[in-house]
């Protein structure tokens, strides 16, 4: 859904699918991908960053209430249909910014073509094995409880706690469709493409890894281990916030990239 300054709502349609954007803000091109818990809980983080940069924050398809193409199976077929956006809004020096899932998308764009892109913020990025094949990088999300989900996700479990049956009917199916799409896209191979890692040193725009502190799904040395890979990347932690820093530490979050796009 895509609001207007003015709050009214539209869509934007991509090669026949239809999906929810939201445009906030101007100047420099902002494309925001979100991570796999959905669009709503990144509000703040996108509110916030609209205060420097014009944000473009579509919702994948298949999350919220975007279509979901016949046959997109991937994050590689989703990385094309960012492609096609781009391409459809004829946008130029943009910056590129997602979380988890999301940068993950990011990445996966990056690797394909950097024309229209200016620089990169992949914040606790999935998407590559680091390990060996008997050991798992990335603690199996669909095996866990609500509570142990949240433990492991959030340095505070009280931010991701909802009361399911208290919440209005459209944010109960959007929790349900981010779910289903996440295993759709992410589920074989788990939360990484094979070929990606061997792709990476083609990204060759300015890219900043922001990593939450207290992240429990996946390892410091993981996301550190991924960053080396993409040539000149830097790292740099977000205390007080675990796998969703965009949703837990909102301001931080929009200050860190902001810096990263004016330069600094």
């Amino acid at each position: 859904m895509s609001l207007t300054a003015e709050g009214a709502a539209n869509s934007v349609v991509v090669d026949g699918t239809r999906i929810e954007m939201v445009e906030r803000g101007s100047g420099q091109p902002l494309l925001f991908l979100h991570a796999e818990n959905g669009s709503e809980p990144a509000a703040e983080a996108i509110e916030k960053l609209a205060k420097g940069a014009r944000v473009i924050a579509p919702t994948h398809p298949g999350f919220g209430r975007s279509e979901l193409p016949k046959g997109m199976r991937s994050i590689d077929d989703l990385s094309y249909f960012y492609l096609d956006l781009l391409d459809q809004l004829d946008l130029h020096d943009v910056v590129a910014v997602g979380v988890s899932l999301g940068a993950w998308i990011a990445a996966e764009i990056a690797v394909k073509s950097t024309a229209r892109l200016s620089r990169l913020v992949m914040a606790n990025a999935v998407g590559i094995k680091v390990a060996d094949r008997e050991t798992r990088d990335i603690v199996d999300i669909f095996a866990l409880t609500e509570k142990e989900y949240l433990d492991i996700v959030y340095a505070d479990p009280n931010v991701g706690r909802r009361d399911f049956k208290a919440l209005p009917d459209a944010e109960v199916l959007a929790a349900a469709r981010a779910r289903e799409a996440t295993a759709r896209l992410a589920w074989n191979p788990f939360f990484h493409n094979p070929r990606l890692k061997s792709r990476l040193h083609r990204i060759r725009i300015p890219t900043l890894f922001l990593w939450g502190r207290e992240d429990r799904m996946l390892s410091e040395a993981y996301g550190r281990a991924y960053c080396a890979m993409i040539p000149a990347a830097r790292f740099e932690f977000i205390d007080r916030a675990g796998h969703f820093p965009h949703q837990e530490q909102s301001k931080a979050f929009a200050e860190r990239v902001l810096a990263f796009v004016s330069g600094k």
